[in-house]
């Protein structure tokens, strides 16, 4: 074992978004960071690869929305090259030979609801107003550290007071509803809203997305509202394509810390934290190398962090317990595709702007029920649920003129097949089932594909880290969610073990390419290590706020 003797104050594992966004945070306030990256590229699963000669492919994460515009400007990213560009509609495709098509804009979007039903069009207003509602309250959390309920420090009985304010500003009928929201499902909350399947249908794809849970599965609500919750130059629940693929985040990032003096090593896979005694003393290598370092910080899920990257001997055994209870379960697969040109959809003109979003083939929750159904006897679906887009729409600059780029996420993709890995003839047939999926409404497409690759759970837990290929690195249910995410009590980016720390999604608020876990993780550090920093607002200033609402409830 080679011991590297550098100066630096903080490793940081890993150099997925949320790992780049703590590093830079950290470098920014006068730190001297180290970041270990196991592949010869950088960024995760926010990554653009040239996998076809002069295609990029956004691999895994596919669209940005979620990334918070916080971040955003206080790393200045777009001085780095970082541009989103919003995503202006979509479309279902329907088994009848029609479509539904969405549009960014309000009034565009009720008047195609029309077409399919004009009651559901009236009622979209309340449902948007309904959405809104729980946005506002749950947007606010997500740039804080969530509060310990059982403790009685200063920082965290403020947050709790803070939370409460939150809760007594609403009114009976608005709290019963959001504490409703929160554990119904996805399939039961439209139901109040709306009448037609296909509309139902095309709403609750963020409720599935990402999770190994079904449109009539109780939280899926929830998981709907942490879609929504983004947004795109100030466009609240907008999606949008990064400029050259989700691999810009992170180039962006990377350009941000590098600028700042940050030191970023790719090839140097972890291989475990070293501990002595109670307390980190740095990481060593797959190769041997040890790099040393009194605070370690771990954008690996909970799971990879405590069960692979630690020595269980240095945990407490029931905190080990909870680690493994902790829910991450793959449900999800990729299929990414070069054309050789625009394929053609028959119902729809070839310049529709709706093509330029996601497009969808399941026309009703019922379909993507048995999808769940197939996923949970451990199958991938004959009749799979797929998130289709074509980036190069709107981003031309990801393929040669005339050339296109598919990103087909496909729910639901099991981590192993019936109960064993993934064989390449699993692999080939699951490709398959998707490439059927859209040749069945676009004639000639087998004839257009240049390259295509298959992405299993497998391939997502290999390559970019995640086990069971969970992109949300665990499950964003209810009992996971605020204080009890990951584990009650080390909710606050913070583990057993002094200096070892976490910034992954495994942690507060959760998944997507979001950015939040990593800042929030960042503040805390510099709590711990005493470094002020006035670019970071602190999460518990709100004492004011406090001394305020005890004044008007007392």
């Amino acid at each position: 074992m080679k011991s590297v003797e550098k100066n630096c104050r903080v490793i940081v594992i890993g150099s997925g978004h949320n790992g780049l966004v703590n590093a830079c945070y950290l470098q920014k306030a006068g730190l001297n960071v180290l970041v270990l990256e196991k592949n010869d590229w950088i960024g995760g699963a926010a990554v653009s690869r040239e996998l076809h000669p002069g295609i990029l492919y956004s691999n895994c994460s596919y669209v940005c929305s979620l990334f918070r515009p916080e971040i955003m400007r206080d790393l200045e990213l777009p001085k780095h090259g970082l541009q989103i560009v919003a995503i202006e509609g979509g479309t279902v495709f329907t088994r009848d030979g029609d479509y539904l098509a969405s549009f960014r804009n309000y009034h565009a979007k009720k008047r195609e609801l029309e077409r399919f039903s004009v009651k559901d069009s009236e009622s979209y207003s309340r449902y948007s107003r309904d959405i809104l509602k729980q946005c506002r309250f749950i947007q606010p959390l997500l740039m804080r550290t969530a509060a310990d309920p059982a403790s009685f420090k200063f920082r965290d009985l403020s947050e709790m007071l803070y939370l409460l304010r939150k809760v007594n500003d609403l009114t009976a009928s608005e709290l019963a509803d959001t504490v409703r929201f929160w554990t119904m499902s996805i399939s039961d909350f439209l139901d109040e809203y709306f009448e037609n399947d296909v509309i139902k249908a095309s709403l609750a794809v963020s409720g599935i997305i990402g999770t190994a849970l079904g449109p009539m599965s109780p939280g899926t609500a929830y998981v709907l509202l942490h879609h929504y919750m983004g947004e795109v130059d100030g466009s609240i629940g907008a999606w949008g394509y990064a400029r050259g693929g989700m691999g810009a985040i992170s180039k962006a990032l990377t350009s941000s810390f590098r600028a700042m003096g940050g030191t970023l090593l790719n090839n140097s896979e972890v291989e475990k934290v070293d501990i002595s005694g109670a307390r980190v003393k740095g990481v060593i290598l797959k190769n041997g190398d040890e790099y040393l370092a009194k605070n370690v910080v771990s954008n690996a899920d909970v799971k990879r962090t405590f069960l692979k990257l630690t020595d269980p001997e240095h945990l407490p055994p029931n905190f080990v317990k909870k680690v493994n209870n902790f829910k991450i379960r793959g449900s999800s697969g990729k299929v990414n595709i070069a054309l050789d040109s625009m394929p053609n959809f028959p119902v729809i003109s070839d310049n529709n702007p709706c093509l330029k979003g996601d497009i969808h083939f399941t026309d009703s929750i019922e379909r993507m029920e048995r999808a769940y159904d197939d996923w949970k006897m451990g199958s991938w679906s004959r009749d799979p649920f797929l998130d289709m887009m074509i980036p190069t729409l709107t981003d031309p600059t990801m393929a040669p003129p005339g050339k296109h780029f598919m990103s087909c996420f496909v729910q639901y993709c099991p981590p192993k097949v019936g109960g064993k890995n993934w064989t390449k003839e699993n692999k080939d047939a699951f490709g398959e089932t998707v490439i059927q999926q859209i040749a069945d409404h676009s004639p000639g497409f087998k004839d257009k594909i240049l390259h295509m690759e298959v992405r299993t759970p497998k391939e997502l837990e290999e390559e970019v880290g995640l086990t069971e290929g969970n992109i949300f690195q665990g499950e964003l249910t209810f009992d996971q969610l605020l204080f009890n995410r990951p584990i009650p009590g080390y909710a606050q980016y913070r583990s057993p073990i002094k200096g070892l720390y976490m910034c992954g999604s495994s942690t507060h608020p959760g998944g997507g390419v979001m950015g939040a876990p990593g800042r929030n993780a960042a503040v805390e550090i510099l709590k711990d290590l005493n470094v002020p920093n006035s670019d970071i607002r602190d999460a518990y200033e709100v004492l004011c706020d406090c001394l305020v609402y005890i004044r008007r409830i007392c």
